[in-house]
Formats: structure tokens, C-alpha cells, sequence
């Protein structure tokens, strides 16, 4: 399947696809309102709620533009996927330490920070975009025949 018919199939099969889907898949995160479903050997995200998703979003696009200087991301350049990995799961991962929370649900983060500050732009962001540049990912694997 090519690319361009693979993502006219995703539209149609994932109409409200998950902000978070990235760290959800790699398993850094969980969702209350995640629904996985399987396509061309591939697995997407769906969210189950509009508002849910919008909300998600809006956290999404908060994260790459308070991290922007720190990660040198040029305007208008989609980035890179390990850069959205580190966006995604560090951004998730800083959201849960500024909420003091014990769970990876990224709707109950989204839903308890909104709530903790009335919006998402009022959240401690010095101490996710730190937590951002600090997430690293996994490491490599060596070659055991070398």
C-alpha cells in the first residue's frame, strides 16, 4: 500500500486520531478514551471524544511552541519523529510531575491540569520543557554478533 493511499484509509478509518498517539504506542502513556485498531500491518489511535481530542491538541501544539528554543525547532518544519517522541513522552511525562499525579492518562492529566489552573497555557511550563530536554528514549541495541 502506498503512503498517500495508507493515509486516505487512516482518514476515513480514524477520524478523530489521538494527539498523544506516538507515546501511546511507544507505551509511555495510557488513555481512559484511546481505541487501537489495526491497519495495513500498522496500529493507530483513535480518541473517543471531540472535546477530549481538542483539548489534547491544544497540549500538543502548547508543547511545541514552549519547546521550541530548547529543542531548535524551525518554524513551519514538521519534526522529526524522534523529536515528537521526546515532545510527546516527555511532555507527558513533565505534565505528571507538575500535577504531582501517579497515573499516565494523558485525559485525566489534560482534564486535572485544566482544572488545577483553569487552562493549559498556565501550567509550569519551565519544569515540562525541562522535563522534555531531559526524556530520553531508548537506548539503541547492540549487535550481539559483533
Amino acid at each position: 500500500m502506498d503512503e498517500s493511499a495508507y493515509g486516505v484509509a487512516r482518514g476515513a478509518l480514524n477520524p478523530l486520531p489521538c494527539a498523544f498517539e506516538k507515546a501511546l504506542l511507544a507505551g509511555a502513556a495510557g488513555c481512559a478514551l484511546a481505541s487501537r485498531r489495526a491497519l495495513a500491518e500498522r496500529e493507530t489511535v483513535a480518541c473517543t471524544s471531540a472535546i477530549a481530542q481538542a483539548n489534547c491538541r491544544l497540549l500538543r501544539a502548547l508543547l511545541r511552541e514552549r519547546c521550541a528554543f530548547a529543542l531548535r525547532l524551525a518554524p513551519g518544519v514538521a519534526p522529526a519523529h524522534a523529536v515528537m517522541m521526546r515532545l510527546q513522552c516527555g511532555g507527558l511525562a513533565g505534565l505528571a510531575a507538575a500535577q504531582a499525579a501517579s497515573t499516565a492518562d494523558v485525559h485525566a492529566l489534560v482534564a486535572a491540569a485544566q482544572a488545577r489552573h483553569g487552562s493549559l497555557a498556565d501550567v509550569d511550563w519551565p519544569g515540562i520543557v525541562a522535563a522534555v530536554v531531559a526524556w530520553r528514549g531508548r537506548a539503541r541495541r547492540r549487535d550481539a554478533g559483533r
